[in-house]
């Protein structure tokens, strides 16, 4: 509208002007008529090409941050047709008022810099021989993979976790003698005969039977992130990984360090804890977070070595319980010996308890190896099976339950707990067979490292 005026009245003054037939008054304005023209034309062309460069930085960045998550993963040249890709999709080309010259891509530890130059279209501009205004705009993005970074991963080392990894795995355990899909340690209804040989307990009998447990997927699903940490930081001098255990506590297998292949060693060392070797009699959440807090320690900036960024990643069936319910009697370890008490303080974590890692700035992942359920299992349908509210998730353990949940079953309850346990809902996931827990914690892993932030 602005331009329209202008362009109207300086119409109807150089009429008037070029009318005039008195003195040289149309001579001296026709010298200086281009010049003012070009003079008014400059402020709206470059007006038009400051907002234009405004939204082309926007629209850059907008590019970089929808591409960056797949640094690593395409190379040099896809990664530019990607940016070109994202970089159209966001400015509309066509109607933008202006085309894209070139974007200019520098990749390096999980950054990307890129400048963009464009030619914006002048309109009064022209009668100056000045048919358009080159403009050009730069952005950088990065993701956590640039800065140094600790990865605590914590293995649940409940005896729940030694249920048969597969649906054929659970029938087999439950169709022999023992008549249980769970590969206990302990004796009770020992020993067992397979192929002529007598196994003591559980655990044994299905070692013999080369049956796969879900603590033994979980160390598969670890040694999956050490795969990407070993190829998110090629020269291991700014990703350490540590190695701990949950259950009546938390427990440090191996302190951070950059040796993946120290880390390896002791996912396959059956004394170090990790495998389905062992199992813990409990799991007690609120004393382990505690004792977590202490091993992780406080989060940095990732700016340095001794100022790290510091990602959790908890793989657990998400239950408050210990064997003392299923053998109804004085375990020794904490619970009551009460029946009743026993069964409902069988119950899902207590989401609040993991605020006590989240407070050190450190971000928790939680890969969620879900606890189908068992309704054949009178231990189940005493427990888990029954409802949020006659558990001791509130009188118990001081867990608020969420509005209109009290009549879910507490199995249904604990994805709800869980993924409040987790920084955020993209750091939580749901996994129900072999094959989604031996990738979920490596999803969490890339999911962390691709949240960005903006450089520059």
């Amino acid at each position: 509208m602005v331009g329209f005026m202008l362009r109207s009245g300086l119409f109807r003054i150089s009429s008037r002007l070029l009318a005039d037939r008195q003195g040289n008054i149309a001579i001296m304005f026709a010298i200086v008529l281009v010049p003012l023209i070009a003079a008014i034309g400059a402020s709206l062309d470059y007006v038009r090409a400051y907002n234009t460069r405004s939204k082309m930085q926007a629209d850059l960045d907008a590019a970089l941050l929808g591409a960056v998550r797949s640094v690593g993963t395409l190379n040099e040249m896809a990664l530019e047709t990607r940016i070109k890709e994202w970089f159209a999709a966001q400015t509309n080309l066509g109607s933008g008022g202006y085309t894209l010259d070139d974007i200019d891509i520098d990749t390096s530890n999980h950054k990307i810099t890129a400048t963009a130059h464009a030619s914006v279209a002048t309109t009064l501009l022209k009668v100056a021989g000045i048919n358009d205004v080159a403009v050009g705009v730069a952005s950088s993005v990065e993701g956590p993979g640039r800065a140094y970074l600790n990865v605590y991963v914590v293995l649940d080392k409940s005896a729940s976790m030694l249920l048969a990894a597969t649906s054929a795995g659970q029938a087999s355990l439950r169709a022999s003698k023992a008549g249980c899909a769970f590969a206990c340690h302990t004796p009770e209804g020992g020993p067992f005969n397979y192929k002529s040989k007598n196994y003591t307990n559980v655990y044994d009998l299905s070692v013999a039977m080369g049956i796969k447990l879900r603590a033994d997927v979980s160390v598969d699903a670890v040694d999956e992130v050490l795969d990407l940490i070993d190829t998110a930081d090629a020269s291991h001098e700014r990703i350490k990984v540590g190695l701990y255990t949950m259950g009546q506590t938390a427990s440090q297998v191996l302190a951070p360090t950059f040796s993946t292949t120290n880390a390896r060693k002791k996912l396959s060392d059956k004394t170090s804890g990790l495998t389905s070797a062992t199992s813990e009699e409990a799991t007690y959440f609120d004393y382990s977070f505690a004792a977590l807090k202490a091993l992780v320690g406080t989060a940095g900036d990732g700016s340095s070595e001794s100022n790290p960024l510091k990602l959790v990643l908890l793989l657990t069936d998400g239950v408050q319980s210990e064997r003392n319910w299923v053998l109804q009697g004085n375990s020794g370890i904490r619970f009551p010996t009460s029946k009743s008490y026993l069964q409902s303080a069988v119950s899902p974590i207590n989401s609040a308890w993991c605020n006590q890692v989240k407070a050190l700035n450190a971000t928790v992942g939680v890969l969620y190896t879900e606890y189908l359920p068992m309704p054949w299992d009178w231990g189940y349908e005493a427990t888990l099976g029954k409802t949020m509210t006659s558990s001791g998730y509130a009188s118990t353990w001081g867990g608020t339950i969420v509005p209109g949940k009290g009549n879910t079953s507490r199995t249904n309850y604990i994805p709800t707990a869980l993924e409040q346990c987790a920084t955020s809902g993209d750091l939580f996931l749901q996994a129900n067979s072999a094959e989604e827990i031996e990738a979920g914690l490596s999803a969490l892993f890339k999911q962390y490292l691709s949240k960005v932030r903006l450089t520059s």
